[in-house]
């Protein structure tokens, strides 16, 4: 299986160019779940240690419905795909530069949640037009074990979040494994209390915000992915949740940037126009760097050749 990995705002991304699954015909989103349903072994195997870790995600490049799209995505973890994922998106466009394949411009990737525009500005900036992008609810309050209420606003920007404005834990690299425990524990009381994405959708993000330690910059984040690592970049689609909630707040003007830090301090810039469904239309720019081209190898006699659960 051929894979070409790379970093955006620290955050790895492997797209997997050839020796996937046959996800069969149908649109992007039915091979998507596909995917999550029948072939867990092959995310988990190209994702987890012992050739990768619990950071990575990984991007399975496929044939487009949409014959105006570049390429078709299905971006995943060990868990399930993800409809859309930013810093991912903005690592495939810069690999697929690296390859040659693309020029700078701008190009159309489809994804199981709809088709993003992506604009190359360089051999390593790339900026990504999401997905509409809204709050569903505001100032909803649960009760956390071991830390009390904790109240934030749920938002959809491609994956669900759970967004709390002002962090109880400082946001710094040395108190991320309080972090890490903090927004499970969130996310625990999430579940416990039923509180859902649109149909009941799990909210598999939750996104900590503080002050800046630039500040030329607006804001500092933490955000915790569906399989419990953290993400070193700001989180495309957590950048277009927390979008979504300052514009419905009117705290942002369309068209303004807000300049996003990450726990670890890379930055995103984000911006957004107003969206045909209520919500918004966020623009997200970042820059990826290519890591590394490689061979993964699977030993049908290796007993972890799919993956190291946890």
């Amino acid at each position: 299986m051929r894979v070409i990995d790379s970093h955006t705002a620290g955050e790895p991304t492997r797209v997997v160019l050839d020796g996937g699954p046959d996800l069969g015909s149908g649109s992007l989103a039915e091979r998507a779940a596909r995917l999550e349903a029948e072939h867990l072994d092959f995310c988990a195997s190209v994702v987890l240690e012992p050739r990768g870790h619990d950071a990575v995600i990984g991007a399975l490049l496929v044939p487009p419905s949409d014959p105006d799209c570049v390429t078709g995505v299905i971006s995943f973890n060990n868990l399930q795909n993800l409809g859309m994922c930013g810093h991912a998106t903005i690592g495939l466009a810069v690999t697929l530069a690296h390859l040659g394949r693309i020029a700078p411009g701008r190009h159309k990737f489809e994804t199981p949640v709809g088709v993003v525009e992506v604009t190359l500005h360089d051999a390593n900036t790339a900026s990504v037009v999401n997905v509409e992008s809204y709050r569903l609810h505001k100032d909803v309050t649960v009760e956390v074990e071991g830390h009390g209420p904790v109240t934030g606003d749920v938002a959809w920007g491609g994956n669900w979040f759970f967004l709390v404005k002002d962090s109880p834990v400082a946001l710094r690299p040395s108190e991320i494994r309080p972090l890490t425990d903090l927004t499970l524990r969130i996310r625990a009381a999430l579940e416990k209390a039923g509180v859902t994405g649109s149909e009941g959708a799990w909210i598999d993000h939750i996104e900590l915000f503080g002050p800046p330690e630039d500040p030329a910059n607006q804001s500092r984040n933490f955000v915790l992915c569906p399989g419990g690592a953290y993400d070193r970049s700001p989180c495309g689609t957590g950048c277009s949740a927390k979008i979504a909630c300052l514009a419905a707040d009117g705290v942002l003007a369309p068209g303004r940037d807000w300049v996003q830090e990450s726990v670890i301090g890379s930055t995103y810039r984000v911006s957004y126009q107003p969206g045909t469904g209520g919500g918004v239309v966020p623009t997200v720019t970042g820059q990826a760097f290519v890591t590394s081209e490689a061979t993964l190898i699977f030993d049908r006699s290796d007993p972890y050749r799919s993956g190291i659960r946890p």
